[in-house]
């Protein structure tokens, strides 16, 4: 088993990345990279791994969708009373991590991270499909649950209750925009010989280091 393992590999040929290629500002050049994903037709694109750190130092990392992204930051949501919204009250810091397989391509973006405003959060959940909306109302997230029919009967109940209604957003659920202080862009070449660069947050322009991969 261990040496099927081992024996798995990939070798990168298809995109190089230069010094001269890359955008000044660094959320530029995901926007960038990030269209080239969905020009592809990339399956979700927007899916990332996030990553937090508990107050005991214990690390998680889970896979979120991006839902929104402007020059200060990237948007996800999520519940306020889940296991990663309570790494973040006591370290708000994370990381995000994109892999874009067929691209060869990996994103590292680390940061502070803050709350949306509770109008951002509304305008969001309304925009979900409603099966969505009664989903996020109806579970405990990170919170260990009898079986499925218990998280059924919620969601019926609330469906019933809200019934030719809109489905008011649930006071601990809303959004977290990270903002980046590190942004590093990897792009996978022959012989594991890649391309790496760091984007570094100084006042309101990045720094740009080649690294060794």
């Amino acid at each position: 088993m261990n040496k099927t393992i081992a024996q798995i590999r990939e070798d990168y040929t298809k995109f190089c990345i230069d010094e001269l290629g890359l955008a000044a500002n660094a959320t530029h050049q995901f926007k960038k990279w990030f269209q080239e994903a969905l020009d592809q037709k990339l399956p979700e694109a927007n899916a990332m791994v996030l990553s937090t750190v508990s107050k005991e130092g214990v690390p998680s990392g889970r896979v979120l969708l991006l839902k929104g992204l402007d020059d200060i930051g990237f948007c996800f949501f999520t519940n306020y009373d889940s296991a990663k919204a309570d790494d973040l009250r006591e370290n708000p810091i994370a990381c995000m991590t994109f892999f874009w397989a067929e691209l060869e391509r990996q994103v590292r973006i680390t940061g502070s991270i803050v709350k949306l405003s509770h109008k951002e959060s509304v305008a969001y959940f309304h925009s979900r499909p409603r099966q969505s909306q009664l989903s996020a109302s109806a579970s405990p997230q990170s919170q260990v649950v009898e079986n499925r029919a218990f998280l059924e009967q919620i969601v019926f109940e609330l469906d019933e209750l809200y019934k030719g209604e809109e489905i008011p957003k649930p006071n601990n659920w809303g959004g977290y925009k990270l903002m980046p202080q590190k942004i590093e862009f990897w792009q996978g070449r022959a012989s594991r010989l890649h391309d790496r660069f760091l984007y570094e947050k100084v006042g309101d322009s990045w720094t740009i280091n080649r690294l060794a991969p």
